[in-house]
């Protein structure tokens, strides 16, 4: 009995990385504060005490800002951060590490205790990956806290 053979049909992936920029001229982080200037001049201020959001920073091997990237954005008390989106934002971006940050609308940045469960996970996830979880930064319209400079990272 012969046996048919199927033509399946797959898509096609490539993996390319074009930055169309000198990295040089992007900023280079250094401290929680600097983080926190940059991010105060890239977050919409309208939203910050309306709506939760999560970003990243990525970094190059030099700590040289990438870009920013928006992973999810939720409502007042909350948004859902998957994990496989976080570091499949920084594959794409060939990010040596990453700061993750986020705001709380209610203005309070001391963060809860599912944002320290967050944050020890993706250090984890990143550990797998060789991709440094440098900080996670929470803020509000006045301040920020550094999960770095706590110690807690």
């Amino acid at each position: 009995m012969v046996q048919e053979t199927q033509n399946y049909k797959v898509a096609e992936v490539q993996v390319s990385y074009k930055p169309d920029y000198n990295i040089s001229e992007r900023p280079k982080i250094t401290s929680s504060q600097q983080t926190y200037c940059l991010l105060k001049q890239q977050w919409d201020m309208g939203k910050i005490a309306f709506l939760e959001e999560f970003k990243v920073i990525l970094l190059n091997r030099s700590n040289h800002v990438l870009g920013i990237v928006e992973i999810s954005m939720g409502g007042v008390s909350g948004t859902y951060v998957d994990p496989k989106v976080v570091f499949a934002v920084a594959l794409k971006g060939n990010a040596s590490g990453i700061i993750l940050t986020h705001n709380h609308p209610s203005g309070s940045i001391r963060p809860s205790e599912a944002d320290i469960k967050l944050t020890k996970r993706l250090v984890e996830c990143g550990k797998l990956l060789d991709i440094n979880v440098w900080d996670h930064i929470v803020l509000s319209e006045n301040s920020y806290y550094s999960f770095a400079d706590d110690g807690v990272i």
